[in-house]
């Protein structure tokens, strides 16, 4: 058990708040000097690695820190403890997530010295170049085994890497990855080559962890309830047929492995490609078969209520306008009928409902345990748990923000209090969905009870830290069997072994990994310096492991002292737990275990609401005001294009909430940008269609565009070549649209470059938004109805103004008098006077 220590001694932290853990103070001293890859497991204070990280760069090389974390509540918290553990005043330690307007997020970061944040807001401030990250001099990625494809890390780091004058990162996770290969990638899409690894095998580390025990219950499903599944497995076995004889698979078993889906559908995605018809009609067949397999592991591994719920929700949807011919064609079968009858006529519970109510009293009424959590991957199950749960006990449930059909989600505060008053004792029971793995400080409990096995080991991990921090708890894992359960007890088995390993073979393949990393990434690291406007000197190129760090005492005396301590007080016996200690790890990107497309809360993490920001008008905008501007759709950001343009040398992007189209290249052109897919879906949209759109965008822009992006533009939805045909034909004859094809986003975003381009520089033309709902100033105004008289543009508008002083005296203006005007010759004047004076007809 470890004793109580002194503090740690350093002119930005509180006096006594943090207590010395020499493992923490030597990875700290290793990350201070390199872009570094802490891994450390879950509840062992790697935030308070990265605070004190932070602390000494803000003492000795000034500037701002940036903390990145996955969720609002992770933000939340991260901040309370930051505020708590460091001298800094609070309101220099800001929060940002998709509930700060953009014009506050703006203001708040200047004045800041420590910005809290969910990714995809700082990722959307910089394509909108609200804030510039040059000054910061510190950055953080909470659970960095997130930064693989396009995770908003990915593009941060890059943006940071060529941004920073002084560059510091710091990754952060207690799970990274299954191989040295999937490490390998995180630290080169972050920039990182150092790896610095502790296991709770280290002695330093050891004295902090605590037993966990893992059980596994087995619970056997009712016969009505088997009844239902068969009833569904029976069609998803006539759907394989039907894909069998496409050519696409060799079984027809229902029980066929999530890999073999995916390469199935891979091969209908190639048919696609080539043309070939069969390809989307295996398409839909396979979009239904994932329905159904959905439906199945609902009822075996879930409740009845929840495949009722389901169910209810395919209705509707085969019922909406544009649905699916597979909701439609699922909904229709008589044996899916016959099923949704008999979850209807149902009345049971599943076993582990009872099961768990059983768990629980042992834990807390015959072993006198105080808190238990009871985890979900869905929330229909979760809901129904509390349901049934409250005659027995004090229970409340934990979900995530956003609001499902027939179930609303929780607010950020609403999550808060629910885990303040756990952790006050108010209630007993926490039922929660996925985004409490999410490494939030929920308080040590008796008991972790997964309703499911879970097949990541990541996420399975994550959950297991919330018991065992301060003393001996329990995991239970509840298991149906002969249902996909037992599939995923293996999975989970055989991954949990793994991992058990993984940070031991880590640790000692950190040599191996660096080496390679610096080899392969520390030219794209170079090239990103290249572009930003000062040099980093403050890092070093290597770190030699923390233990070499630790006997480093040439430089940054005030971390330094940390190390010092270290050695002094290692003879003074075991170190104290911190009281602010907090830990804040997420856990993966949480595998579903369905299709994950039907709005289950398979995954009900929270970093997905913050893409937009809301409308706005013109915000304060930070680093490069001259050049190429693009005015870009907040809607538009679900793609790669936003993020590309933000990237290219002397464009300047900007976010905007825009009434018409999706980019603004100039005063006269805006881009409505449509995927082959999209076009042919606004054509029979009834609410807002195609030619609505296009009729919006030429009425209020001179030179109107109409990109059509990607392939099969005739292979869409079964619709007639020619209705497509005749949609285009009318774009450019009836409306007098620009349509221009490109081969995907890559080919979009270069041909939008060469369109702002030309309009800029060739033609020095400046960018105005037409259209907008918000209003105008007077002087936009007046500058609007004048530049489009005979298109004469806005810096032509300005001058005539300027000049003759008012929009009536533009009208009436004789051509002598046009023509004092800077900038006005013969032809503009003249066309002036042509569309002032002549008759209308």
């Amino acid at each position: 058990m470890a004793t109580e220590a002194a503090g740690i001694d350093h002119p930005l932290l509180v006096d006594d708040f943090l207590q010395r853990r020499r493992y923490q103070l030597q990875l700290a001293d290793a990350a201070r000097n390199a872009h570094t890859l802490v891994c450390l497991p879950t509840g062992l204070g790697k935030t308070t690695v990265s605070l004190l990280v932070t602390a000494e760069r803000l003492h000795a090389a000034g500037g701002k820190a940036l903390f990145l974390a996955p969720t609002k509540p992770l933000v939340q918290q991260h901040a309370d403890f930051y505020r708590e553990a460091l001298t800094i005043p609070d309101e220099e330690i800001v929060v940002f997530t998709g509930d700060v307007k953009p014009d506050d997020r703006a203001a708040l970061w200047a004045d800041a010295r420590i910005v809290i944040a969910t990714p995809q807001v700082v990722e959307n401030d910089l394509v909108g170049n609200r804030i510039s990250l040059r000054d910061v001099t510190h950055l953080t990625f909470d659970e960095c085994h997130r930064a693989t494809g396009e995770y908003a890390y990915v593009y941060i780091a890059e943006r940071y890497h060529a941004d920073a004058a002084d560059p510091l990162v710091t990754g952060m996770s207690a799970s990274p990855g299954g191989d040295t290969e999937e490490i390998e990638t995180v630290c080169a899409n972050l920039g990182l080559y150092n790896v610095e690894v502790m296991t709770e095998g280290d002695a330093d580390v050891s004295e902090y962890t605590h037993d966990t025990d893992v059980r596994w219950i087995e619970v056997e499903l009712p016969a009505e309830v088997l009844a239902i599944r068969d009833a569904l497995n029976e069609v998803i076995a006539d759907r394989l047929e039907t894909l069998k004889s496409l050519g696409v698979t060799n079984s027809t078993n229902p029980d066929l492995s999530q890999r073999d889906l995916n390469k199935m559908r891979g091969t209908l995605r190639k048919m696609m490609d080539a043309d070939n018809s069969d390809g989307y009609k295996g398409m839909s067949v396979h979009a239904e078969v994932m329905k159904l397999r959905r439906a199945v592991e609902l009822v075996e591994t879930q409740s009845v209520k929840s495949v009722r719920r389901y169910f209810e929700r395919q209705r509707n949807a085969a019922r909406s306008s544009g649905a699916s011919k597979a909701s439609q064609r699922m909904i229709a079968d008589p044996a899916v009928r016959r099923a949704m009858r008999e979850a209807e006529s149902f009345d049971g519970l599943h076993p582990k409902f009872s099961q768990a109510r059983i768990l629980l009293a042992e834990t807390l009424g015959i072993n006198g345990g105080e808190r238990a959590i009871l985890f979900t991957e869905s929330r229909d199950t979760a809901e129904a748990l509390v349901e049934f749960l409250e005659p027995s006990f004090d229970v409340r449930k934990f979900v995530g923000q956003g609001d499902k059909e027939g179930s609303d989600g929780m607010t950020q505060k609403q999550q808060q209090a629910a885990l303040d008053a756990f952790r006050a004792g108010e209630f007993e029971v926490l039922v929660s969905t996925s985004v409490a793995e999410e490494g939030l400080d929920v308080p040590e409990v008796d008991l972790v009870c997964f309703y499911e096995p879970v097949p990541t080991a990541i996420r399975s991990i994550q959950r297991k830290g919330r018991t065992g921090r301060q003393a001996s708890g329990e995991v239970v894992v509840l298991m149906a069997k002969d249902t996909r359960d037992e599939a995923f007890f293996w999975i989970s088995r055989r991954r949990e072994k793994r991992m058990e390993s993984e940070l031991s073979d880590l640790k000692a393949a950190t040599d191996e990994i660096e080496s390679r990393v610096t080899d392969d990434g520390q030219a794209g690291l170079d090239a990103f310096a290249s572009e930003a406007d000062g040099t980093s000197e403050g890092v070093a190129e290597s770190g030699s492991g923390a233990t070499d760090a630790v006997a480093d005492d040439s430089e940054d005396p005030a971390l330094t002292d940390f190390a010092a301590e270290v050695r002094n007080g290692s003879e003074d016996g075991e170190d104290a737990e911190a009281t602010g200690n907090d830990d804040s790890d997420a856990d993966g990107d949480g595998d579903d275990i369905g299709d994950g497309d039907d709005g289950d809360d398979i995954g009900d993490g929270d970093d997905g609401d913050d893409t937009g920001d809301g409308g706005d008008g013109i915000v304060a905008t930070a680093g490069v005001d001259e050049g190429v501007e693009i005015v870009i759709d907040q809607r538009e950001l679900d793609s790669s294009i936003a993020k590309d343009l933000s990237k290219r040398d002397g464009l300047f992007t900007r976010l905007e909430t825009l009434a018409v189209g999706d980019y603004v290249l100039s005063d006269r052109v805006a881009v409505e940008r449509k995927s082959a897919a999209d076009f042919v879906d606004s054509m029979l949209d009834s609410d807002r269609s195609l030619f609505e759109q296009v009729g919006e965008l030429s009425r209020a822009y001179a030179r109107p565009i109409v990109i059509v992006e990607g392939e099969n533009l005739y292979g869409q939805r079964d619709i007639d070549p020619n209705a497509i045909r005749g949609a285009l034909s009318a774009l450019a004859v009836d409306f007098g649209v620009s349509v221009l094809r490109t081969e995907g986003e890559a080919d979009t975003t270069a041909l939008l470059a060469t369109i702002a381009r030309r309009e800029q520089e060739t033609r020095d033309r400046t960018v105005s938004l037409h259209g907008e709902k918000t209003t105008k100033t007077r002087a936009e105004q007046q500058e609007y109805v004048v530049s489009s008289i005979a298109d004469i543009g806005p810096i032509t508008a300005r001058a005539l103004l300027e000049h003759l002083g008012s929009v009536e005296a533009v009208m009436t203006a004789e051509r002598e008098e046009l023509l004092q005007v800077d900038g006005v010759g013969a032809v503009t004047a003249d066309r002036i006077r042509e569309v002032v004076a002549s008759p209308y007809e």
